[in-house]
């Protein structure tokens, strides 16, 4: 037994129940885009998430205790993505990737935005030219320190 196994039990118990990671997250009381990535192994749940993930998708108590282990985090097989979505992050990062920093140096000074004390928000946006992917990121941010 592995977390890529559970992550796989979960995946696929996903499927053939017709779930959607929205209904999955009300009952596990957090966020779709936490619970996604905490179901995709890659968030840490409490006993109490695990429980609920346990009755959702047919967890054994050693399968509820694999999801309650500090997973190693980047799930990606390649360090270049080959998938199409994926890959359009990765891009995005390569073209904007400096503008980012820019702006982040020049509105808060030397330091990094934080992925542990960070939330998204990724919602559908209605658009007559097709809808588009309106994706919120928010994370803290952390100077560097002079000593």
């Amino acid at each position: 037994m592995s977390r890529i196994e559970v992550t796989e039990k979960i995946v696929s118990t996903k499927v053939s129940k017709g779930l959607k990671w929205e209904d999955v997250a009300k009952k596990v009381g957090k966020s779709k885009e936490w619970t996604t990535a905490l179901c995709l192994g890659q968030m840490t749940a409490t006993p109490e998430q695990a429980k609920a993930l346990g009755k959702i998708f047919g967890l054994t108590a050693e399968e509820q205790k694999w999801l309650q282990v500090v997973p190693y985090k980047g799930s990606l097989p390649t360090s270049v993505p080959t998938d199409p979505l994926i890959y359009r992050f990765y891009e995005l990062v390569s073209v904007y990737g400096t503008t980012f920093k820019e702006l982040i140096h020049e509105e808060f000074g030397d330091g990094i935005m934080s992925a542990i004390d960070f939330k998204m928000d990724m919602k559908r946006e209605k658009d007559p030219n097709g809808d588009r992917v309106n994706i919120v990121m928010s994370g803290k941010f952390l100077p560097y320190k002079q000593y």
